[in-house]
């Protein structure tokens, strides 16, 4: 028997069993031994071996082990069979039986002869077939029946066991399924929760959450196979009872009670490994669960902690303790909405802080990281309550402070006021000396609760928000309290000698000019000294403060009345001085205001939802450089102001040190239409209401974006009183000078405004110059290049042109009025056509009217007459044209004489020359001498200039005119040009002795068109530049036209014609001189060195 065989499933050998050479009844003996039957087979014999050992393997396998222990009762039917094959299968059965056997019932042949034949066999073969257990032989299933009970045995062997071979076949095949099924189970419910035991907890929300929820899933589906595990078991064992469910008095036999037992025991064992697996899942989902709110407590806490951290920076900057009262209450009303806008954090932080506090009630696994972070966020809001509860007591102590020192600063203002409004010719009787007397004192006596009484006591009480500006601003209030005191002694002591002795009434009479003396504005013990922009400045303070001592000495001299005057005179400049500084500061207020409480907003992310997508990222767009305008006025030019609240009339060199810095306003005001059709389309805004509301503003946002526009304007108005009180004062001329100052810029930037309204410009307006000038005009334009009167212009009808005036062109517009409100309304500028101030001429007088003159293009090919408003606007015109043309000029012969001058000195002359290098070095630089003499009288020279310019602008040509012409355009000729006659008188010799020009390598200026060369495709136009190369045979030379690059050969004949007289930038010939109406031509060097062009100069007049 072989032991070591590995046992098998119905379902391995199915097909094997299904042959029933032998099965299992489920039949036992009387003492409980199990029962195989072989049944009659004819084919045993050629079973295979390996089948054979498979099926009983299997067989003696099934019973539990006591009922094998026992022994098994083999019954073998071979009642139909032969002896032979009786023997044959006891042999191999009793070879191959592996387990432990009992009895053999051997059913023998039913026939006679094999009957008999078995029983003689038997009998001589006992030896052979003898067998560990006793082998019987049985004549028929009675005799079976007498070893086995008739219940035991199925009905083909006489008994009643009711047996289905297939049926057994199927159940035994469900169970060994189902007992896997649990096996596998029970297998994968371990692996699973050894992964759920070996699981790392995630360090954040999103993998702590997706880990969950595959665990989750991974268990529901492991629940799910459980759950199909038992409905299969279930579905078996009620299989199994179903005989007894029907039948009450059916009894089980052994076999289908051991499937029975089987079933239920793998049933509660598939119970046990679930009940099991529930326990370990609901502490592994716990523990979970709690790490996933730890990582939402952990992010939540990080969230709110960056939130404190802001919020705790942003109280950090609440450092300013204010510079007025106004200025104060606003930082107290920012304090109070940053403390309302923060509870919402300081909440969340607390909300945070008591959720830890419940998981550390709960016993969460993660205590000891919990409890420093709830210790942490306690300690920041009770920090930021700590902090802004102080940081309000300070500002509620600087309000106090500024409320002292503003009613000061209004009893010093009514008191310098009712100095002013003292009339001067009635204080000179008696009576009025003694009324006056009285309203002094009446006005003293309110003093006691408005004044400043002692300065240490102030510096004590507020030691801990006194900065240094803040300390600073309060000894200049109690210094002014001080010079108005004084000033009223001095106005008491004054009046009590008029109201004590009285002999004759003085008439006021008229201080003269040289007996004006500054106002004694502070004593001479109270001089302090502070930072001025330049040294200038300071030493003009100090010569102011050694003047003002010798005018105080000069003035005790001097009359009563004198002393009154110049006293009225420095309260008013006080006045203005005053009323300067408190605007100013305001202000400066209204852009912080602005800056904070509507630029800011717009990145606060908590009004982030208010704002439209249309709207965001275009606060640039709505607020221009405001902040840049904040921070000049805030840090830079209020300080300077306040520098000068004892001197106002020395505030003008305050405005010209920061002249540059006003410059930003012309940024300001070129956005403002794009700031304004910006507003005009989200004015209605829930967003800016919101802003409004919590800024308590009666007026809108338009209101205040409007404020730097109506301040720089507001500055000229108040230089002019300041100026108005001060014209004798030192500081006038710096106060002339700045208003000046502030009006040019108010005219830039009112001209920038004109410029960005052009349109239709293809090109960089910032290429074209600085804008001098704009203004719109009358424009006769004609196009010609004949010659005709000017008169005939004067018979079309003109067009109205807007003309900009740049440093390198003049522009001609078509001014075109838009619909819209306020800045839309505003107009535009259709460009037409442009003017290279390089080929520019004027005429200044036009006959008939003394409000047009003349702008010609190319001499005379295109000439403009133009009208303006009035005469006026002409001649301011005119004068900047002139400047323009003059600079160019100049610009352009200097350069041209220093590269004259270089390449005389460095090349050398032409063979054919016969002057010496030295003679003709010493004629050039006397050349230059005298061309420089003539340009510095140039702009007081009576005619006109005229040279031909070339199309291009490379250089200067020759023109004529006809009489008629010089007539009509104020009597100009070309031969009046001190150009052309200071060089014609000099070169002019040479020229008629000299004979034809020799031409030489070198770069000239073509003056006439020439398409006749040795090549066809080889042309020449006039004002093109072209450069000589070499001269070859035949009277050729070989040419570049540098205009176009192409090269090609020339006759000298020719070449002399098209480049008349001009002058090559390489080499400066002997033979350059020419008649007295020749043509001066300059090389493309010297164009290069007048911004690529020349400059044409012509008529202008004195």
């Amino acid at each position: 028997m072989h032991q070591d065989i590995i046992p098998l499933c119905a379902a391995d050998i199915q097909d094997q069993l299904k042959k029933q050479f032998a099965y299992l009844s489920g039949g036992r003996g009387e003492d409980g031994c199990p029962v195989i039957t072989f049944p009659d087979y004819p084919a045993f014999s050629e079973i295979p071996e390996k089948e054979f050992q498979n099926v009983l393997t299997y067989l003696t396998s099934i019973p539990n082990l006591r009922d094998a222990g026992i022994g098994f009762i083999l019954v073998i039917d071979r009642r139909q069979d032969k002896w032979t094959s009786v023997k044959a299968s006891i042999l191999r059965i009793a070879a191959s039986f592996p387990g432990n056997l009992q009895l053999v019932l051997v059913l023998r042949p039913t026939g006679f002869f094999h009957r008999a034949l078995s029983d003689i066999a038997f009998k001589f073969n006992k030896e052979e077939l003898k067998m560990k257990v006793p082998i019987i032989m049985l004549g028929s299933v009675s005799e079976l029946q007498g070893y086995i009970d008739k219940t035991q045995l199925t009905e083909d062997l006489g008994g009643t066991l009711d047996y289905c071979h297939n049926r057994w076949l199927s159940r035994r095949t469900a169970i060994e399924g189902f007992a896997q099924k649990v096996k596998q189970t029970a297998q994968i419910l371990q692996s699973f929760g050894t992964e759920l035991a070996e699981t790392e907890l995630p360090n954040d929300v999103q993998s702590t959450s997706s880990l969950l929820a595959t665990h989750t899933e991974k268990k529901d589906k492991m629940k799910e196979d459980i759950r199909l595990a038992v409905e299969q078991g279930d579905d078996i064992l009620g299989s199994i009872t179903k005989p007894v469910t029907e039948n009450p008095e059916y009894k089980l036999n052994q076999d289908q009670l051991d499937n029975q037992t089987t079933v239920e025991r793998l049933l509660a064992q598939l119970h046990e490994t679930e009940t099991a697996f529930d326990e370990f899942w609901i502490k592994h989902q716990q523990k979970l669960e709690q790490c996933l709110r730890l990582r939402n407590f952990e992010q939540n806490f990080r969230e709110v902690k960056a939130a404190l951290d802001i919020v705790s920076e942003r109280l950090s900057a609440f450092t300013d303790v204010g510079n007025s009262c106004s200025h104060v209450e606003h930082i107290l009303k920012d304090l109070t909405n940053f403390e309302e806008k923060s509870c919402e954090t300081i909440a969340k932080a607390r909300m945070l802080a008591s959720e830890g506090d419940a998981f550390i009630e709960s016993n969460h696994y993660a205590v000891d990281s919990i409890i420093p972070k709830c210790s942490e966020l306690l300690h920041l809001c009770d920090a930021f309550a700590t902090e802004t509860e102080r940081r309000r007591n300070l500002l509620n102590k600087s309000l106090e402070l500024h409320g002292l020192l503003e009613k000061s600063m209004k009893w010093c203002d009514e008191g310098i006021y009712l100095l002013a409004s003292q009339p001067v010719d009635k204080c000179q009787s008696q009576d009025g000396a003694e009324s006056a007397l009285q309203e002094i004192e009446k006005f003293l006596d309110t003093g006691a609760g408005n004044k400043i009484k002692e300065l240490n006591k102030i510096y004590r009480e507020y030691a801990h928000i006194l900065n240094e500006d803040l300390k600073d601003h309060v000894q200049k209030v109690f210094q002014k309290q001080e010079s108005m005191e004084e000033m009223f002694q001095k106005r008491q002591v004054s009046l009590k000698k008029l109201a004590a002795k009285q002999t004759r009434p003085v008439q006021p009479v008229a201080p003269r000019p040289e007996a004006f003396v500054k106002s004694p504005c502070t004593s001479p013990g109270l001089q302090r000294e502070y930072v001025s922009n330049s040294e200038s400045s300071a030493l003009r303070r100090v010569n102011y403060r050694k003047g003002k001592t010798e005018m105080t000495e000069l003035h005790q001299s001097r009359g009563g009345s004198t002393m009154d005057d110049e006293e009225n005179l420095a309260v008013l400049r006080q006045h203005v001085i005053n009323e300067l500084i408190e605007t100013e500061r305001a202000y400066v207020e209204e852009l912080l205001c602005v800056l904070e409480g509507y630029a800011a907003e717009m990145d606060n992310p908590l009004m982030a939802h208010l704002i439209s997508p249309e709207l965001q990222n275009k606060k640039d767009i709505l607020f221009g450089n405001m902040e840049e305008i904040y921070h000049f006025h805030n840090r830079i030019f209020l300080r300077e102001l306040e520098n000068y609240v004892e001197y106002p009339e020395l505030v003008g060199r305050c405005f010209l040190d920061q002249m540059e810095d006003f410059q930003i306003y012309e940024k300001y005001c070129q956005n403002k239409p794009r700031s304004e059709s910006l507003w005009r389309q989200f004015s209605d805004s829930v967003f800016f209401q919101e802003c409004q509301r919590k800024l308590d503003h009666k007026l809108s946002l338009d209101s205040y974006l409007l404020k730097p526009v109506q301040r720089i304007t507001k500055y000229q108005l108040l230089l002019k009183e300041m100026l108005k009180y001060s014209k004798n004062c030192e500081g006038a001329e710096d106060l002339q000078e700045a208003l000046t100052s502030i009006l040019g810029i108010l005219k830039a930037v009112n001209d920038s405004m004109h410029q960005i309204a052009i349109t239709g410009y293809d090109g960089n307006l910032n290429e074209l110059g600085k804008l001098l000038m704009q203004g719109s005009f009358s424009v006769w334009i004609d196009h010609k290049k004949g010659h005709s009167k000017v008169k005939d212009l004067a018979r079309f009808k003109p067009m109205q042109r807007h003309l900009f005036l740049h440093e390198k062109a003049v522009l001609f517009c078509k001014k075109r009025e838009e619909n819209g409100e306020g800045y839309e309304k505003a107009p535009s500028y259709s460009y037409k056509h442009s003017l290279n101030m390089a080929a520019v001429g004027i005429t200044e007088n036009v006959k008939g009217d003394a409000k047009k003159f003349e702008i010609w293009y190319n001499a005379r090919e295109e000439v403009y007459i133009i009208q303006a408003p009035t005469a006026e606007v002409k001649a301011t015109w005119v004068n900047e044209i002139r400047k323009v043309l003059t600079s160019q000029l100049q610009a352009c012969r200097e350069a041209s004489q220093h590269r004259t001058l270089e390449q005389t000195q460095s090349l050398p002359l032409p063979a054919s020359s016969c002057t010496s290098p030295s003679r003709n070095h010493i004629r050039n630089t006397k050349k230059m001498e005298e061309r420089k003499a003539d340009l510095t009288g140039l702009e007081g020279y009576g005619t006109t200039v005229a040279p031909k310019y070339p199309e291009k602008g490379k250089g200067w040509a020759k023109t004529s005119h006809s009489l008629d012409a010089s007539e009509e355009n104020d009597g100009w000729s070309s031969a009046e040009d001190p150009l052309n006659s200071s060089d014609a008188e000099e070169e002019g010799g040479g020229g008629a002795a000299g004979g034809e020009m020799k031409l030489t390598p070198g770069k000239y200026t073509v003056v006439t068109d020439y398409e006749k060369g040795v090549s066809e495709e080889f042309t020449v136009k006039s004002g093109d530049l072209v450069q000589l190369i070499r001269e070859g045979e035949d009277g050729l030379w070989y040419v570049k036209n540098l205009s176009t690059g192409k090269e090609g050969w020339i006759p000298a004949n020719n070449l002399l014609m098209l480049i008349g007289n001009s002058k090559s930038a390489q080499s400066l010939s002997s033979s350059e001189s020419g008649t007295a109406s020749s043509t001066l031509s300059t090389s493309s060097s010297c164009s290069d060195s007048c911004n690529a062009s020349s400059t044409s100069f012509s008529d202008i007049k004195g």
